[in-house]
């Protein structure tokens, strides 16, 4: 999270030299937003004309009480962080402030470090009260607000739509973000997603870090200077640099040393870095996305990951669903990719056979959708005739596809001792592809071969 809060931090105390003292002290901190009151008498008409982030407060003032001001404050602003600032070392007076709702309770002379790190604190689980309160709003609006974000993933799930959703809330903070995912599900996709909604005027720089060593990780992420090693002609910036007011993605975090974990242990907190070769760190300004298709809880345990670097990004968590779990957008992803295919391969689109949802529907999918387009477009560009060969998808899928014909038990349709009449047959025929085609009257009209003017027709009927 950033150090830097949207609103003003007001400090509250009637004497001027503590007042330029904490303001010189922020603003040196880069909390810039700075506002003062010296009358107490005022506090609350400030509050109410402008929004604030946090009060720093002193207890022993003219007019009105610090104790009474936090009391009204807290009546009025529930969910503000008011930080008790004093000169009072009282244990009563203490305990009643922390009993009234004070954050915290500081001693003057208070430590600059110290009071910097209640004030940082303070604002992160502002934000976080904040971010809950919006996903709530957010879900239950029960609509994505910016689906061009989300132009890249292909679905109908509303697994995946509560995930867009809870992306579009948690984008526009500056805290870094942990996407985990079996392989294939879009980890990259999600991850671009978050840069798109967050409005961030910086690069979207990518790197996968699977295999890195640490002079690797060190150089790519973090540049070095002239002579940092041999070979080092000239000073190189790092990606960490190059997505500056940007993000930088990190796939395949799972796998890097101790000594790595470390270094971004240090960028994701204090949001500074060292190149090789250099004593002096530098600021980062890009915001840290990480991805990773193992376990990180379970690595926690085991001790290869650390704990504190776990807890840092699983603030922002997002999960994405397997492909198994949402088969409603497998006919949307089939036409998809087909589609794809054809245009790389040079062919016409084929019709997608009804037979294949059935071979797909038997399929776990352990490589998700990165699979299922493998899958397509091996099974398009094999086939010399420009459609889609059944035999070849059954293989490459290594799933055992029921034998078809007059006998099978295994037909499309299935029909009680009693024939139907054409219309019924032809109404469930127009049902079943519905239901194959995820709703998709495009798709449906594809699956039975007429057009869609005609299905749309058929369905009219059968309502």
């Amino acid at each position: 999270m950033s150090k830097h809060p949207h609103f003003p931090i007001l400090i509250v105390d009637d004497q001027e030299a503590i007042l330029h003292t904490f303001g010189f002290l922020l603003k040196s901190r880069g909390m810039n937003n700075v506002l003062t009151a010296q009358d107490s008498r005022k506090v609350l008409s400030v509050l109410r004309e402008t929004p604030v982030s946090l009060v720093l407060l002193d207890l022993t003032m003219p007019h009105i009480s610090g104790q009474q001001l936090l009391c009204d404050i807290r009546r009025e602003y529930p969910d503000m962080p008011v930080i008790i600032v004093t000169g009072n070392v009282e244990i009563d007076t203490a305990v009643a402030c922390m009993k009234d709702g004070a954050f915290d309770y500081l001693v003057k002379p208070v430590e600059d470090t110290k009071l910097v790190g209640v004030i940082t604190r303070a604002l992160q689980i502002l934000e976080l009260r904040r971010e809950n309160t919006a996903i709530r709003e957010h879900f239950f609006s029960g609509a994505v607000e910016n689906p061009e974000n989300f132009r890249s993933i292909i679905t109908r799930s509303e697994k995946m739509k509560a995930v867009m959703m809870y992306v579009e809330v948690i984008a526009k903070t500056s805290m870094p973000v942990l996407i985990s995912g079996e392989t294939g599900t879009g980890k990259e996709l999600f991850a671009r997603a978050v840069h798109d909604c967050s409005g961030r005027s910086g690069e979207y720089v990518t790197v996968n870090v699977a295999g890195y060593d640490e002079t690797m990780f060190s150089d790519s992420i973090f540049g070095h200077r002239k002579g940092a090693f041999t070979g080092a002609d000239g000073t190189r910036r790092g990606l960490i640099e190059k997505a500056s007011e940007g993000s930088l993605f990190l796939d395949e975090i799972g796998d890097i040393s101790p000594q790595m974990q470390v270094k971004l242990l240090r960028l994701a907190e204090e949001n500074e870095y060292y190149p090789l070769g250099s004593d002096t760190s530098k600021k980062s300004l890009a915001r840290l996305i990480i991805a990773t298709n193992q376990d990180l809880k379970a690595a926690v345990s085991s001790g290869s990951f650390r704990k504190d670097l776990y807890y840092r990004f699983y603030t922002h968590h997002i999960i994405i669903p397997p492909l198994r779990e949402r088969p409603e957008d497998i006919p949307l992803l089939l036409e998809h990719f087909v589609g794809q295919a054809a245009a790389v391969f040079g062919k016409e689109v084929p019709v997608i056979p009804p037979e294949l949802f059935r071979l797909l529907e038997s399929c776990s999918f352990p490589g998700n959708v990165r699979e299922l387009k493998a899958l397509v477009f091996e099974a398009v560009s094999r086939n010399p005739e420009g459609g889609i060969s059944l035999e070849i998808f059954r293989n490459l899928s290594g799933v055992r596809m029921p034998e078809e014909g007059i006998g099978s038990s295994h037909g499309l349709l299935s029909f009680p001792h009693e024939l139907p009449s054409l219309k019924e047959a032809a109404d469930q025929l127009v049902e079943e592809a519905m239901l194959r085609a995820g709703g998709n009257q495009s798709l449906a009209a594809k699956l039975i071969g007429i057009s869609q003017q005609a299905l749309s027709k058929r369905l009219q009927n059968l309502n």
